[in-house]
């Protein structure tokens, strides 16, 4: 995709300013800033909570401005044009767990976590330009559906838990008998009624106006129930039941005073939070990926992943320097500007210009919204990421990648996010090992029966070859043969020669393997070894350099010399079938008896094979006069590509020839009486055709056929008989 240059990008914004993109990118771009900014307020309460709540309104100022920067920034130069980004809800629970892991107070813990913050959201930011700029995206953008479903549960449900010490209750397995309390059950049932009402609301309407307009019913409701029980808001406040500004003016503090909180920073306690940063980092990552291949996916729009990274990049820099937030694009906010038809870079702006309006105000509203409204809106966020990880994923996938995803959100609930994403990997990485062990990697098996080379044999060589097929068995090897298929592979072989019948001859063909791990490597020939030791004769053909050495390093000198290795298949069936030959003739037992009964056997063919070789040399000497006849030395070129292309066809009168292709491989062998053009016209493009001794070809040019045919038509019918005899 193609940058886009300031002045490109002011006409660009002029044209849409003056189209009728205009209204629907007003009512798009301010919903979704509503939205938008309720959420990034209760994350950054839960961010900022705890020994950090008297630093809420801070944190809440750095988070919004990062935001402002953030969405802006991605709306300008974003390649989805109607992007709205902000703060993802996965990676609010790993900044939580910064601020809550500081060992500090005061000043110096809200220093210290929001430099550390800082650093994670820039170091984030660094990693997406890297990826961008190098185009990387390729390398990363691959996750397993599995782990990132789990990802998303395990982040819900932390999300919804996390919810109840927002709302000033402690979710202590061993004190959870407390929470029906009446003081107790005022704090969270509330939140928990507003968060479940919230997202069954925007399940049955699914309308942007659901969430802002349900804030201000909730906080106008919470308000008149606590009036009717008499409860003032200065008691409300001192109970803990409303938030609490701690601002005086607005919620953006000034550059300046950001740098003199830097004095406060202990650096110490920096390096120990490095963990947590990576975790960061890891999990700001996976968002980006995440993100785009969800817009992608919802607005049926290929991205340019690499652009998307640049950007990223960019705004998480932005953010961080405004106080530590990291860039995430929102897929259902962005999605929401194709439905209101405003694809265009002012629907990012007007959400980006409402929560920039609010950072200019302050936040004395906040004294009005009940603390259950923040829990209410985290356990929403959480149930529709419950939603998407859970619910969704189990109607589309089948149960063994379903339970990954189950083991990953229960070890994200037990132990936490980078452990449960760890296990999701490993335990997607078995499963794809084992699915990928039950790959069978043999193409193909057979005997001499099903198949032999393309060397001509006599007519008695080819019944003793059918007699003695079960001799030589033939394994077709395919695809990349690793740690967990070698085993399946090499038990089907031993069960070949542990059989009554096993073969003499066992042939490997590694034509169509493509890549072997050190552990195949080892493993077959540990079975090499044992093979030999039985008097099985090993063929080993069509192997690639990288698989020879891997042999020739990993068995002992005498085992690999005793290997037989051929180039292709057919020179290794060629070999195997001399030796099954020579073995039969040579055997006493056989000479006399099974010499009279394969003689029976083939006397018929015997009989065909003579006659058509009287046809053939009463038909050379009737057309000796039209043929041109020629000698041809071994290895000797008979037919180039160019002559098997036209229109004469050829005999051979003696000696062997055979058709090779591009690569050398033997495709057919022609003998004496076969027509050298009678190869398939497939290969006729591709083939040359070279003598295997001393041979005699005789040529009929395609004019002297038409003389023929006119003027001698019992020859020519003779001729055709024949060379159909030869095709049948």
């Amino acid at each position: 995709m193609q940058k886009v240059s300031p002045g490109t990008l002011l006409t660009e914004l002029l044209s849409d300013a003056a189209s009728t993109k205009l209204v629907p990118a007003l009512s798009a771009g301010v919903t979704s800033g509503l939205n938008l900014l309720v959420a990034q307020i209760a994350f950054a309460i839960f961010i900022f909570s705890g020994q950090l709540a008297p630093h809420s309104s801070q944190g809440i100022g750095l988070i919004l401005f990062g935001n402002f920067f953030i969405c802006l920034i991605i709306a300008l130069k974003g390649g989805y044009r109607g992007a709205i980004s902000g703060l993802g809800a996965a990676m609010i629970v790993t900044m939580a767990a910064i601020g809550s892991t500081i060992d500090a107070a005061g000043e110096v813990l809200f220093a210290t976590t929001v430099v550390a913050l800082m650093i994670g959201a820039g170091t984030a930011g660094a990693c997406c330009l890297v990826i961008g700029y190098f185009r990387l995206s390729n390398m990363v953008r691959f996750i397993p559906y599995p782990v990132a479903g789990g990802f998303v549960a395990g982040i819900g449900g932390v999300v919804c838990l996390a919810a109840f010490p927002v709302m000033g209750v402690e979710t202590d397995w061993q004190n959870i008998h407390l929470l029906a309390k009446p003081d107790m059950l005022l704090k969270w049932a509330p939140g928990l009624i507003c968060g479940i009402a919230l997202y069954l609301a925007i399940k049955r309407w699914r309308n942007p106006v659901v969430v802002p307009l349900s804030v201000v019913l909730g906080i106008v409701a919470y308000h008149i129930v606590l009036a009717s029980v008499d409860f003032s808001l200065s008691d409300a406040q001192s109970a803990g039941l409303l938030l609490t500004s701690t601002s005086t003016t607005n919620l953006w503090s000034s550059p300046h005073h950001l740098l003199s909180d830097l004095v406060h920073v202990d650096w110490n306690i920096i390096v120990t939070q490095i963990p947590n940063l990576a975790t960061l980092v890891v999990v700001a990552l996976i968002c980006v990926i995440m993100n785009i291949a969800g817009l992608e996916m919802a607005t049926n729009q290929e991205l340019d992943w690499d652009r998307e990274f640049k950007v990223t990049g960019f705004a998480s820099l932005a953010g961080a320097l405004g106080g530590g937030t990291s860039a995430s694009l929102i897929v259902p906010a962005s999605f929401r500007s194709k439905l209101f038809g405003a694809t265009t870079r002012l629907t990012g702006i007007f959400a980006a210009c409402v929560i920039g309006s609010t950072l200019l105000l302050g936040d004395d509203f906040l004294n009005y919204v009940p603390m259950a409204l923040i829990g209410g809106i985290l356990i929403f966020a959480g149930l529709a990421m419950l939603d998407e990880g859970l619910i969704k994923c189990r109607q589309r996938m089948p149960w063994p990648e379903y339970t990954i995803i189950l083991v990953i959100f229960f070890t994200t609930l037990l132990f936490g996010l980078l452990e449960g994403v760890g296990v999701g990997m490993i335990a997607t990485l078995v499963f794809f090992a084992m699915r990928l062990s039950r790959v069978n990697v043999i193409e193909s098996t057979f005997t001499l029966k099903e198949r032999r080379s393309k060397s001509i044999r006599t007519i008695p060589d080819r019944a003793i070859l059918l007699k003695e097929s079960e001799q030589v068995h033939v394994f077709v090897l395919k695809g990349y043969i690793f740690f967990g298929s070698i085993y399946p592979l090499v038990n089907h072989l031993k069960s070949t020669l542990d059989d009554e019948r096993g073969p003499r001859f066992l042939v490997l063909d590694f034509s169509a393997v493509h890549g072997f791990d050190f552990s195949a490597i080892n493993v077959l020939s540990r079975f090499l070894i044992a093979a030999h030791s039985t008097d099985v004769k090993l063929v080993m053909s069509g192997m690639p350099g990288w698989l020879n050495n891997g042999f020739s390093r990993n068995l002992p000198a005498h085992e690999y010399a005793a290997l037989k290795i051929e180039p292709n298949l057919d020179r290794a069936l060629e070999f195997c079938e001399e030796l099954v030959i020579s073995a039969w003739k040579s055997l006493p037992e056989k000479a006399r008896a099974q010499r009279t009964e394969l003689f029976e056997k083939v006397s018929e063919d015997l009989e065909q094979y003579l006659e058509r070789q009287i046809a053939f040399e009463e038909l050379v000497n009737e057309l000796g006069s039209w043929f041109n006849s020629q000698h041809h030395e071994s290895d000797a070129a008979l037919l180039t590509q160019s002559e098997l292309t036209n229109e004469n066809f050829h005999l051979l009168i003696s000696g062997r020839a055979s058709a090779r292709d591009a690569a050398g491989v033997r495709t057919a062998q022609f003998g004496p009486g076969d027509v050298l053009w009678s190869v398939n016209s497939a290969e006729r493009q591709r083939v040359s055709i070279t003598a295997d001794e001393p041979c005699q070809t005789m040529s009929l040019s395609l004019n002297d056929c038409r003389w023929l045919e006119n003027n001698a038509q019992s020859l020519t019918l003779k001729l055709y008989r024949y060379l159909l005899s030869c095709r049948h």
